[in-house]
């Protein structure tokens, strides 16, 4: 490895580790001591993680298949991550990537250090541990990538929730749905990861003239979903066309619900919202979001 990951402690004590596209935010409460432990660890282990993935990526872009063949440990998690959905539709270990290394990292800091609390969030994926009476707080933009109605969830260390990751297309990576966000709480984060992604794949509209598509590979020459449609643009929808997209989504992610591999699930399409399992979601108004910012 020819070169070194940016490593900085930023003003509010947490930690900024950015390697290529990898950008972690990562925060940990505990004795000052364990926190420096921990930070030092997750250094550690980040340099040169990044090598570790390209060295398989060919690998990590094709089809999952019930062998694994991949090598590195958090290819592997991707792996595992993507394998329960493998046999009904295409997809590649690469839909739990960031939820793989936010794991990872946390993992070694977990390793090195006793903290109350701690995470690892990459680029909205994130990988959660609580302990005792910590607590951790999500925000939800029915928009991720403008203004919009916040949301908010309180996990506890009781909820036993490890990973929080959202998909739709709006984020970093390309969708085949019409999602503008879908959020789901697993145990760990590259379980989240997939799941999110294939829910926003459910949350969909296939013959709807305002969904416009085009193959992926034309948008990104190397993208995994080849020429397979990915939503570029969406237009105006009708009450009863929202619906009937979430409701899709809806039923995915109960199904994920029922076998065990989510805890729960929030889908938001055009200013609508459906909730997936036992989770209080909290929505904060304008006046409330003005005065705390005061």
């Amino acid at each position: 490895m020819s070169r070194q990951p940016q490593i900085a402690l930023l003003p509010d004590r947490r930690l900024h580790l950015q390697d290529g596209p990898v950008d972690l935010i990562i925060g940990a409460d505990g004795p000052e001591a364990e926190i420096r432990a921990a930070y030092q660890a997750a250094a550690e282990r980040f340099t040169g993680l990044l090598d570790e993935l390209c060295s398989e990526l060919r690998e990590l872009r094709k089809a999952a298949d019930r062998d694994c063949s991949l090598t590195g440990v958090v290819a592997r998690r991707m792996h595992t991550a993507v394998a329960p959905f493998a046999a009904e539709m295409f997809i590649t270990p690469m839909a739990a990537v960031a939820g793989a290394v936010a794991e990872e990292i946390l993992g070694a800091m977990l390793s090195a250090a006793k903290l109350t609390r701690a995470y690892v969030n990459n680029g909205g994926d994130i990988a959660l541990h609580l302990r005792d009476a910590a607590t951790f707080s999500i925000g939800l933009m029915d928009r991720p990538d403008s203004a919009g109605t916040l949301r908010r969830m309180t996990l506890r260390a009781t909820d036993g929730i490890g990973g929080v990751a959202t998909s739709g297309r709006h984020g970093r990576s390309f969708s085949l749905g019409i999602a503008d966000a879908v959020t789901v709480l697993a145990r760990g984060a590259a379980q989240a990861d997939a799941a999110a992604t294939v829910i926003a794949n459910a949350v969909d509209l296939p013959r709807n003239p305002a969904v416009v598509r085009r193959p992926a590979c034309e948008l990104q020459p190397d993208s995994d979903l080849g020429h397979r449609l990915v939503t570029c643009e969406v237009g105006d929808l009708c009450d009863a066309d929202i619906a009937t997209a979430l409701v899709s989504g809806e039923q995915a992610a109960q199904t994920l619900l029922a076998d065990g591999l989510i805890e729960g699930a929030v889908l938001q399409l055009g200013g609508a919202i459906r909730v997936v399992g036992p989770r209080p979601i909290e929505i904060i108004s304008p006046s409330r979001l003005r005065a705390a910012a005061a």
